[in-house]
């Protein structure tokens, strides 16, 4: 099965761009969209693995619109492809549920094996956005009660996902916290145990409390 893609831009000629590269990677293109508004109603109608969401348009921005389309197509991710690296739209988008942020000036190729690799439940951040996103990580480690010894080993969503299992939340419920489905609640957790070096959600709770106490 190919991997399903709706791409939202207001750029004609990006989308055309975008479409025919995705389709050389092997993607199917379902859709596409100008805007907040019609990438809600080709969510609702095509239900991608993966909406390919530009923040700067006019109407419903991208911003505006991914919640939105979280709720509408619960079932897929939506990963951010813009030109903007700037900390306030990055930390927004992931508070609003994106699985993914993207430079424009990523490689086809490098942006084919990001999107593959979200279906598959796994974050893709373009090299400086990781660093700038683990840098505000460490930042909220040292005064958001996650000491550094655990923010140096996990993602900043791994983070945020062992934060709500610390909070007692269940698998729907974080999953509905953070505008993604379970079976990327559940990969997370899978991964964040493993980077811990624990084998249950017990054990690595039992981890951060040491950690604290250290």
């Amino acid at each position: 099965m190919r991997e399903r893609i709706l791409i939202v831009d207001d750029h004609p000629l990006t989308r055309d761009a975008l479409a025919a590269l995705l389709a050389q990677q092997g993607f199917e293109v379902v859709g596409e969209a100008a805007d907040g508004e019609e990438a809600l109603r080709a969510a609702r109608k095509h239900d991608p693995d993966v909406v390919l969401l530009d923040l700067t348009m006019p109407g419903m921005d991208g911003l505006t619109a991914l919640p939105k389309i979280r709720e509408e197509a619960p079932g897929s991710e939506v990963v951010v492809l813009t030109a903007s690296d700037t900390e306030e739209n990055l930390l927004a988008a992931i508070r609003a549920g994106a699985a993914g942020y993207l430079l424009k000036t990523e490689s086809p190729e490098q942006i084919a094996a990001f999107l593959r690799g979200v279906v598959r439940g796994d974050a893709a951040l373009s090299g400086g956005v990781a660093r700038r996103l683990l840098d505000r990580v460490r930042e909220y480690g040292r005064f958001g009660g996650v000491p550094d010894s655990i923010t140096e080993l996990l993602s900043a969503r791994e983070v945020e996902v062992l934060l709500l299992l610390d909070e007692h939340l269940g698998t729907d419920e974080i999953a509905q916290r953070l505008f993604i489905s379970e079976h990327t609640v559940r990969s997370h957790v899978k991964n964040l145990l493993r980077k811990l070096g624990v084998s249950s959600r017990r054990e690595a709770l039992e981890r951060l409390d040491s950690a604290r106490a250290a």
